[in-house]
């Protein structure tokens, strides 16, 4: 009969219990062992079973299975029976083949026990380790020491666009927006140039990076050097934070602008007003503040409701929009009632000529539930350095030109003094 080739030291195992299926269960995965065969005449202990799933073979008894190991010479024979009988009649078998058995097996079963048991705390605590990587919300890259993109969880594919394998081996510059990329190699050169005391280290630091498609996005990064065995790399967690932007952004926005109308409110054009004062003052310039309030808007909140008041303030607030410069500010200062920074006016007429545009423009009906209503507007008018040189006082004086142009029939625009060029 010829004999079967195999690859690596040729095993027989006795006994099938708990301590020849551990054994078992640790050769199979040793590419440098190859079972012959396992024996129990209990064909339902374990190692009989692992062993049919497996394809090895099973015997019930040592006479079944001997001549299989006699074929190899250096057949290792593990005896797990707690039988010496057994031993010694392999023994004989195999002439004087020296059996590991009694107390020997029974310490290499404890120490292939413990091997199990580690090798099963370690595999549950890198299935919890992955478990964590791949659930996390956060995106983690691991990055080599040279720059080259090593690990990309799940998190990170869905935060970039690209799945692990596109960007496996890559360096990590294809994140990064063009604007870091001179940073980032200069970072690097020094690292690299560097003794790597593990100094190395970002923490929640807004970037900017690039997806997939070539959006760039808003990214807060946090970045650690590790060693394993002398080997050096980093850690990157990476979160997206385009839609926290927004919110900060919007929130911001809320905080200086009008929520109905969308324009700066009082506390933003105040500081925008005394900016313009003291840059007209540095470039020896006029700035004209013009303060406005519509004429017949209670009526109209009367009679249609505030919904439809809300509505005409929206559309004033468009209009209005359109007749000034985009150097020069509009706002709401509150209720019917808006302000214009205009800069660089240079004369009165000036002025006057923008002032005219806003009556002109407010003239034009308004469409509101399906009604035509028409309103006018009250504009008060006050230039910096002539009337005031600080930013309330030019405010006050507007209003109180506003007042003028009530009283002298509305719809129309008055200055704070009599013009003197």
């Amino acid at each position: 009969m010829a004999i079967r080739k195999i690859h690596g030291y040729p095993v027989l195992i006795l006994g099938a219990g708990r301590g020849g299926a551990a054994l078992l269960e640790m050769f199979i995965e040793d590419e440098h062992v190859e079972v012959l065969g396992i024996v129990d005449p209990d064909e339902e202990a374990p190692g009989i079973q692992l062993a049919i799933a497996r394809n090895i073979p099973a015997y019930g008894n040592v006479s079944q299975a001997l001549p299989v190991c006699k074929e190899y010479p250096d057949c290792i024979v593990y005896n797990l029976t707690h039988d010496d009988a057994v031993a010694e009649e392999v023994s004989r078998a195999l002439d004087n083949k020296k059996v590991t058995s009694g107390l020997e097996a029974k310490l290499f079963w404890q120490i292939v026990t413990d091997l199990k048991r580690i090798k099963t705390e370690l595999e549950n605590s890198q299935n919890q380790l992955n478990a964590i990587i791949r659930h996390a919300m956060d995106g983690i890259v691991t990055i080599s020491e040279s720059g080259e993109i090593e690990g990309f969880n799940p998190a990170a594919e869905e935060i970039f666009g690209y799945a692990q394998e596109e960007v496996a081996g890559k360096p990590v510059t294809l994140l990064l927006s063009p604007d870091l990329l001179a940073q980032y190699r200069a970072e690097l050169q020094r690292y690299l140039e560097s003794s790597h005391h593990g100094s190395a280290g970002i923490r929640g630091q807004e970037v900017v990076a690039i997806r997939k498609n070539g959006e760039q996005f808003p990214m807060e990064l946090s970045a650690s050097e590790m060693k394993i065995k002398e080997q050096c790399f980093f850690v990157a967690i990476v979160r997206d934070v385009t839609e926290r932007k927004l919110i900060e952004r919007k929130i911001k926005h809320l905080a200086h602008h009008d929520h109905l109308t969308g324009l700066p409110n009082r506390s933003l054009f105040l500081d925008q007003l005394e900016h313009a004062i003291k840059l007209a003052k540095r470039r020896q310039q006029k700035t004209a503040v013009l303060f406005l309030d519509l004429d017949g808007f209670k009526q109209i909140n009367d009679t249609l409701g505030h919904d439809a008041g809300d509505e005409l303030l929206k559309e004033v607030a468009i209009r209005l929009k359109t007749v000034i410069r985009e150097s020069d500010v509009a706002a709401r200062m509150g209720g019917d009632e808006f302000t214009f920074v205009l800069n660089d006016i240079g004369t009165h007429e000036n002025a006057a000529a923008v002032a005219e545009k806003i009556i002109e423009t407010l003239s034009e009906k308004f469409n509101l539930k399906g009604h035509e209503s028409q309103i006018g507007g009250s504009i008060g008018i006050a230039i910096h350095p002539n009337d005031a040189v600080d930013h309330e006082a030019l405010l006050r004086k507007a209003d109180e030109a506003m007042y003028v142009a009530k009283k002298s029939g509305k719809n129309t625009y008055r200055f704070c003094l009599p013009v003197e060029e």
